[in-house]
């Protein structure tokens, strides 16, 4: 099959998973800025930015270790000395984390709650140890159980949340409270737990997704090869310092803005908006995602060909097309977007096209990445991380205080577009690659002059918007298919 159309065949049903799928859990969002003020949504922001963080600390890079070293070693030995090096670090990071669960949770301010503490390690643990199946699907070409056991895992925390925070309230504000409905609601649900029950519904989602694997399980044959895990750590370190990097560059702005804003007051409210309105790139978030999920392994299998770097370059070219769409969907349709979130959180929709942008720039540059990965130069990739995280943290510092969240969004994008830039001249010197950048930056150039004649027409009447929004999308899409029309039809053969 044509690799081009083999690699959007799988992102397709990959997509049913982590587009579909993760579009479900994001449609919580308008539930959860809803049912809770900014500031209790700002605990929701802050904690599961801690979640990104470990996660990638407790994988320390064996996903994509175990992708490299299943082209060139027997696939059951890499998979049973990944699993029981996960399963070792999951289990000891669960019980410490428990153990001190009380100090842990006085020091972020949490002096009420040690049991968010218990509840998010077992839920990193779990989902760490969890990676490596997930992995060994892909890297088998297996997409259609990885989207139904994904889909299953993300179901089950929707209807939880569902359960917690509208069902049960409903029924206890609209029954008598000594009706046998109420009573037994009352033995699972306390009105009190409030965000708590987010975090119980990822917790038990969490432990069905391991369940679900257990017949996977039992082909693994519990051997642990030492010297050959050591080999894979060689490889993965580089990629946790880069994982934690680029975390940091996504997640930690959420844990700077608490501590740096100036009236703290109403910091986690100010943190609630802005996490808030990051959800609104969720289209673009969403396609790099689901994009990465299925080019990692696509890329190193094509790696062998003759024709690999041409394929590459063609694979950048149409997602820079898909990217740059979305970009210009979002903004000139701005109007009904917004609607994603409460009322309360409309102040935050200034740092939208900013974050858009720069998650597009995070996208690039995870295609460019490629090069460092295929030729065993991961410690690139670290240094390049570590490079955008020092502009994070540095940007952060001084801007918050300044312009407040913000300055957290413009650091994010000179974040990426600095590594984006970095990593294209670092890859051009070791691995070569003729990407079309005339084209690329046109095209980039292009939506944001239509999103800027947007702003400009823009009025106050809603049908007139969405009608010019149109116009602008059309006048994006018909140059570039004309463009792209005869390459776009080579790749149909």
């Amino acid at each position: 099959m044509n690799p081009i159309k083999r690699l959007a065949g799988q992102t397709m049903i990959y997509g049913l998973s982590s587009i579909i799928g993760r579009l479900l859990n994001y449609l919580l969002v308008p539930l959860y800025t809803r049912v809770f003020l900014p500031a209790e949504y700002g605990v929701i922001t802050e904690m599961y930015a801690y979640v990104a963080l470990f996660f990638v600390v407790l994988t320390y890079g064996m996903e994509t270790a175990y992708f490299r070293f299943s082209q060139d070693e027997k696939s059951s030995r890499v998979y049973s000395t990944s699993i029981i090096s996960l399963l070792i670090t999951s289990g000891g990071f669960i019980l410490l984390a428990t153990l001190f669960s009380g100090s842990i949770a006085d020091s972020l301010g949490y002096y009420h709650n040690p049991e968010y503490i218990t509840w998010f390690a077992i839920i990193i643990g779990l989902d760490a140890f969890t990676a490596i199946p997930f992995a060994r699907l892909r890297q088998e070409n297996r997409p259609l159980l990885f989207a139904a056991l994904k889909l299953i895992s993300i179901g089950s925390n929707i209807f939880f949340n569902l359960f917690f925070l509208i069902f049960c309230p409903y029924l206890i504000h609209h029954l008598s409270p000594d009706s046998f409905v109420v009573r037994v609601i009352s033995m699972v649900y306390d009105p009190s737990v409030g965000v708590g029950y987010v975090f119980i519904s990822n917790l038990i989602s969490s432990i069905l997704t391991l369940f679900l694997f257990i017949p996977q399980f039992r082909d693994i044959n519990w051997k642990f090869d030492y010297v050959f895990w050591r080999r894979m750590l060689v490889y993965a370190l580089p990629l946790l310092i880069m994982g934690m990097a680029g975390t940091i560059n996504a997640t930690f702005d959420r844990i700077m803005l608490k501590y740096l804003l100036p009236d703290q007051s109403t910091a986690m409210a100010q943190l609630g908006i802005y996490g808030a309105c990051y959800k609104l790139s969720i289209l673009m978030t969403l396609f790099v995602q689901t994009f990465r999920f299925a080019a990692e392994p696509f890329f190193f299998a094509e790696f062998k060909n003759q024709d690999a770097k041409l394929t590459y370059a063609r694979v950048m070219n149409y997602f820079m097309i898909i990217c740059v769409l979305i970009f210009l969907s979002v903004m000139v349709y701005i109007d009904i977007v917004k609607h994603f979130v409460g009322p309360a959180y409309y102040p935050g929709l200034k740092v939208v096209p900013i974050l858009l942008i720069a998650n597009l720039f995070l996208g690039v540059f995870y295609n460019l990445s490629i090069w460092y990965k295929l030729t065993n130069r991961t410690l690139f990739g670290a240094y390049v991380a570590v490079f955008g995280t020092t502009l994070t943290l540095v940007m952060n510092y001084f801007l918050i205080p300044v312009i407040g969240y913000v300055g957290s969004a413009w650091s994010a994008f000179a974040c990426y577009g600095s590594m984006m830039v970095l990593s294209y001249w670092l890859g051009q010197k070791y691995y070569p690659i003729n990407y079309n950048l005339k084209k690329f930056l046109g095209y980039l150039g292009f939506s944001v002059l239509l999103y800027a004649l947007s702003e400009i027409t823009h009025t106050s009447h809603p049908y007139v918007n969405y009608a010019m929004g149109t116009l602008y999308l059309m006048i994006f899409i018909i140059p570039v298919y004309f463009i792209e029309k005869h390459d776009f039809v080579r790749q149909r053969a």
